[in-house]
This record gives C-alpha cells, structure tokens and sequence, in this order.
C-alpha cells in the first residue's frame, strides 16, 4: 500500500487540497450525484452493454443535496491519473459508514485517467444531506508486482474531461 504523501509525489490527483491527503490514500470528493431512469444491460460481449439513463440531482443555492434511501450514480470531483505500475481501490470514509451510507469499490486499472464514477448507497432510513465537494471515498493504491504490458484502455479512458 503507497503512503498518502508517495501519491501526493505521483500526482495521482494534481493538486489535491491539504485535508485529502491521508496516510494510507487520498480523499476524492463528490461532484454529481444522478438518479437511475431505466435499466442497464450486460451481456457477454461489449457490444451488448448500455449503461441506465440517468437524471443528474441539483445541489440548492449553498450546494446541499438531500438523498432519500436508495441507490445513485457519483462522479468523483478530482481527476485520477493511476500510475502504471499502480492499481487501487476506493473505500467509503468511515463517516459515511457511520451515517449509514455506502461506497462499494472497483478496480482502478494502472494507467486509467479520469473523473471516476461509483455508487452510492444510502441505507439509513432517514436519508442524508450531502454537500457538493464533500470527501466521501479515500482511493487506496497498491504497487503491482510489475508493471503491466499496456496500462488502462477500457472505455472509461479519460472519462468525464472538463
């Protein structure tokens, strides 16, 4: 596992604010959160994938967003730019642990580049009041025992450019 202040070396989010850096990762914040309108398909090859429409939330005036229960599309507010001998995984912060709210994590391939995109579940009962920029997941990287042949090429390459 890389500390906070080796991926604050490999700029793996360029200019991460002082709070984000931890001792084991970096904190992404929230940019956008959507609702799901349709279903997705996966079947066995690419070709038969199509991702659910989605209806992007808006944050009030001073950027709060109240969230029923239920399951949303996120979008990370920082740009990642994995090392290609360096794989991660994003965890939920314990705080949203603890207010009932959950982040299941994926595969961040050597050499992706983006503003990644997750999940967010929120369990509570009594919903949650999220802040637009708010910390919610800290990536956690891990040096491969080699570097792969070719980095990251998936669809989701440079997703989400501004």
């Amino acid at each position: 596992m890389l500390a906070g202040d080796e991926i604050r070396r490999l700029h793996v989010v360029a200019s991460p604010g002082a709070d984000q850096v931890q001792p084991n990762g970096i904190d992404l914040s929230i940019d956008a959160i959507w609702r799901f309108v349709d279903e997705g398909v996966l079947g066995a090859s690419s070709a038969d994938r199509r991702l659910p429409g989605r209806e992007e939330l808006v944050f009030d005036a001073h950027g709060w967003l109240w969230l029923a229960p239920g399951t949303y599309g996120i979008r990370y507010a920082e740009w990642v730019e994995m090392p290609p001998d360096c794989g991660g995984l994003c965890f939920p912060r314990s705080t949203l642990l603890r207010m009932g709210l959950h982040v299941p994590t994926a595969v961040w391939d050597a050499g992706y580049a983006g503003r990644g995109e997750g999940l967010l579940l929120v369990t509570s009962p009594h919903g949650v009041r999220l802040q637009h920029g708010a910390r919610i997941v800290q990536l956690v990287l891990f040096r491969l025992s080699e570097a792969p042949g070719s980095g990251y090429a998936g669809r989701y390459q440079h997703e989400n450019r501004r």
